[in-house]
C-alpha cells in the first residue's frame, strides 16, 4: 500500500488512513517503516484513542444500551426469504414458488404458509427485508454475518485462520467481559459445517484462545462441559482447589508463556474453563434437566429446539452473548435424508420437500416458543434477539444438476434477505425495507451485515464506533457499519 498521507489531513482523515492501512496489512507482518511514517506507534495509539471523537454521536440511534444480552438465532445454509419473511404471492409460480402465504399479527404483513406460530407473534418483532451484501458462498458468508467483515477470500469456503478478525462474542469479552457469569459469549450447536469443514468467522481469530467462545454441540446428550476438561466424577472440590494452585504456580512462570503465544493461549483456556467448573451458576446454567418436560418439548425435543432453550437459559443466566446455531451443517441432508436433525437451509434443490417437512416446522416451532419463553420471564425487554444467516435464495425455482435431489429448489443469493429483530428497545411490529416484486434485490435503503454488526454492539451499550485492541495493543474498528434506526425510532 502506497501512502498518501501528508500534514495536512485533518485527524479525521488520518485516522480513517491508518484504520485503512491495518486493516489491508498482514495481521502478523505489518509494515513497520510505514507505520514509523505515519508518526509512530505512540502516533498511531493516540490516534485510536481519539477515533471515538471524529464518529457520529452514539446517542443519535436510540436504543443504545437497553440489551443486557444479545441472542442470535443463526439460520446457517441461507433461509429463503420467499418461504418464510418476505414472500410475493402476487409473483409468477417460478417466483413464488409452490407455497401460499399466511395473514400475521401485523396488518397488511405475510409470511410463508409453514410459520403458523411465528406469524402469531408477529407482532413481536421487527422484520428486516431489506439486507443485501455481495459475497455468495457460504464460509465466507459466514464470515461476514458474524463478524461484520468481508473475508479476504470473498466468496469461497476458507478454513479459520488465527489472524481472522473475531466473532462478535470474542469482541464482547474483549471490551467488556461478563463480571457475573465464568464467561462472556457461548456457541451453542455449532460448529457450523459448510458443508464438511468448519466455517471461518466463529472463532476469536487474532485476539486468541483466552477470547474464544465457549462452543457446545449436540445439547441433547446431557449436560454439556468445555470439552477435555470435565472434572472426573469423584473429583473432590479439594482437588479441584490443588488444581487451581498448580494454575497458580504456573503463572509464575508468565514470563516464559509469553515467549510462546501457543502457551499463553492455552493458560487463559485453562484459567477460563476452572472459573467454570468452580462456579455453581455456570454449570447449573447448562444444565438442561432443570427444565421441565413440558418445556423442553415445547421448545421441540432435537437439537434446534434444546439449544433455543439452552441459549435462554444462558440468557436467563446473564452471559452477554449467546449465538445458537439452529443447525449445525449448512446441507447435511445430502448424507441422510431421513435424519431431520442433519438439514440445513442450503436448498439448491428440493426446496418446498426440505422445508415443509423437515426445516420450517421445527424452526417455527422453537423460535416462537424461545420469543415467548423470554417474554414470560421478563428477559425480552434486556435481551436483543435476531434471527438471520449469512443470506437467501434466488428468486427463480430451478433444479441445479450438480446438486443432490430430483426435484427444483433456489440458489445462494445475497442480494436481498431477511432478518428478525425483537426485544431490547427495537420497535416491534414493524417492517424495515421492502424488495422487488421477486425479493430479488432491494427497493429500498439496503441494510448490510456490518450495519446489524452496529445494532447488536450498539444494543449492548458497546459504541460501535470504538476500538478493540489484540494483544500486542494494536487497535481494530469494532465495527465498520451504523445502527439500523429505524428498528429503534419511537
Amino acid at each position: 500500500m502506497t501512502s498518501k498521507y501528508n500534514a495536512s489531513y485533518s485527524l479525521s482523515q488520518r485516522i480513517d488512513y491508518v484504520l485503512r492501512f491495518i486493516n489491508e496489512t498482514d495481521a502478523f507482518g505489518i509494515n513497520r517503516r510505514e507505520l514509523l511514517r505515519l508518526g509512530g506507534l505512540a502516533g498511531l495509539g493516540l490516534l485510536a484513542r481519539n477515533a471515538n471523537a471524529a464518529s457520529p454521536r452514539r446517542d443519535a440511534v436510540s436504543g443504545f444500551g437497553r440489551a443486557r444480552s444479545v441472542l442470535i438465532v443463526y439460520t446457517s445454509g441461507g433461509m429463503s426469504q420467499l418461504e418464510t419473511w418476505d414472500p410475493k404471492p402476487d409473483a409468477p409460480e417460478e417466483i413464488r414458488g409452490a407455497f401460499g402465504t399466511i395473514p400475521t399479527r401485523l396488518p397488511g404483513v405475510r409470511f410463508g404458509e409453514h410459520m403458523p406460530r411465528v406469524a402469531g407473534i408477529a407482532n413481536r418483532l421487527s422484520i428486516v427485508r431489506s439486507l443485501s451484501h455481495d459475497d455468495t458462498d457460504h464460509g465466507s458468508a459466514t464470515y461476514l454475518a458474524l463478524t461484520g467483515h468481508f473475508h479476504a477470500r470473498k466468496s469461497s469456503n476458507p478454513l479459520p485462520r488465527p489472524i481472522d478478525l473475531p466473532t462478535y462474542g470474542s469482541i464482547v469479552h474483549r471490551v467488556r467481559p461478563s463480571r457475573t457469569f465464568p464467561c462472556s459469549a457461548v456457541h451453542v450447536n455449532g460448529p457450523v459445517l459448510v458443508p464438511e469443514i468448519v466455517s471461518p468467522g466463529q472463532f476469536a481469530g487474532l485476539l486468541g484462545r483466552g477470547c474464544e467462545p465457549v462452543s457446545l454441540s449436540d445439547v441433547t446428550h446431557g449436560p454439556q462441559e468445555v470439552a477435555g476438561l470435565e472434572p472426573l466424577p469423584d473429583l473432590p472440590p479439594v482437588r479441584l482447589r490443588e488444581r487451581r494452585g498448580l494454575l497458580n504456580t504456573i503463572d509464575g512462570y508468565r514470563r516464559d508463556l509469553e515467549r510462546n503465544r501457543a502457551l499463553l493461549d492455552m493458560s487463559e483456556v485453562y484459567r477460563s474453563a476452572y472459573s467454570f467448573l468452580g462456579s455453581d451458576t455456570g454449570r447449573l446454567a447448562f444444565d438442561l434437566n432443570q427444565e421441565s418436560p413440558a418445556l423442553r418439548e415445547r421448545y421441540g425435543l432435537h437439537r434446534s429446539g434444546q439449544a433455543c432453550l439452552l441459549g435462554r437459559r444462558l440468557i436467563e443466566a446473564g452471559v452477554p452473548y449467546v449465538c445458537v446455531f439452529f443447525n449445525h451443517t449448512i446441507r447435511g441432508q445430502d448424507r441422510d435424508a431421513s435424519d431431520t436433525d442433519l438439514y440445513g437451509w442450503d436448498t439448491h434443490n428440493d426446496i418446498f420437500e426440505s422445508l415443509r417437512d423437515h426445516l420450517l416446522p421445527r424452526f417455527d416451532r422453537s423460535f416462537s416458543t424461545l420469543l415467548l419463553d423470554l417474554e414470560q420471564r421478563g428477559l425480552l425487554e434486556q435481551t436483543l434477539v435476531v434471527c438471520m444467516g449469512e443470506f437467501g435464495r434466488a428468486p427463480q425455482v430451478a433444479l441445479e444438476s450438480n446438486f443432490a435431489g430430483g426435484a427444483p429448489g433456489r440458489k445462494h443469493w445475497a442480494a436481498a434477505y431477511s432478518a428478525a429483530f425483537a426485544g431490547a428497545g427495537v420497535r416491534p411490529g414493524t417492517v424495515v425495507g421492502a424488495t422487488d416484486r421477486s425479493a430479488a434485490y432491494p427497493r429500498t435503503r439496503p441494510i448490510a451485515p456490518w450495519d446489524v454488526a452496529a445494532t447488536l454492539f450498539h444494543s449492548l451499550g458497546i459504541d460501535p464506533a470504538g476500538h478493540f485492541q489484540d494483544s500486542t495493543g494494536r487497535p481494530y474498528p469494532i465495527c465498520q457499519g451504523t445502527p439500523i434506526r429505524e428498528l429503534f425510532q419511537d
